[in-house]
């Protein structure tokens, strides 16, 4: 009897040792693991404006308009008609004053040129092909392309001119 409770006693100490070791290495294991999630990595963030904001009174664009020159006074039978096309072909995408599927208008003489304006909306897809800024505003708003609507070059003029009274 006494040698059998020597042997489980002698068992019983073996088991505690044998288990107790491993608990230090799984522990060990832990840390490692742990520091290795806490590692971060820093990004900085890049401050850039979005193409919708950017100011650029030098690019004309391409297409059909090279030069345009703007009368100091605004002509209103024009602004009727732009008002007039805008409400038709172009409220859908475009929203006065706030953004939509494509930018507002408001203001947008003192971003582009009057060339860039008429540009992009007498050959949407040409500028996109060809001008860095157009194919930079068809990203910022989700891809969605300008549609062409085939206007004149009259009804764009029309357009621009009512452009020029939304501040």
């Amino acid at each position: 009897m006494k040698s059998t409770l020597k042997l489980l006693t002698l068992l019983l100490v073996i088991l505690v040792f044998s288990c107790g070791g491993g608990e230090s290495d799984k522990k060990e294991d832990a840390k490692v693991k742990l520091k290795k999630q806490k590692t971060e990595k820093k990004v900085e963030a890049k401050k850039t404006t979005k193409p919708s904001e950017t100011i650029d009174l030098t690019n004309k664009g391409i297409g059909p308009i090279k030069s345009l020159t703007l009368a100091s006074e605004i002509d209103q039978a024009m602004v009727t008609k732009g008002a007039d096309v805008f409400k038709k072909m172009c409220t859908a995408c475009h929203k006065i004053g706030k953004k939509f599927i494509g930018p507002a208008p408001n203001g947008i003489l003192k971003r582009r040129t009057p060339e860039w304006v008429m540009n992009m909306i007498l050959d949407p897809e040409g500028m996109v092909k060809n001008d860095q800024l157009a194919r930079d505003l068809l990203m910022e708003f989700n891809g969605s392309p300008m549609a062409n609507q085939n206007l004149t070059e009259e009804e764009a003029r029309a357009v621009l001119e009512y452009f020029r009274t939304l501040n």
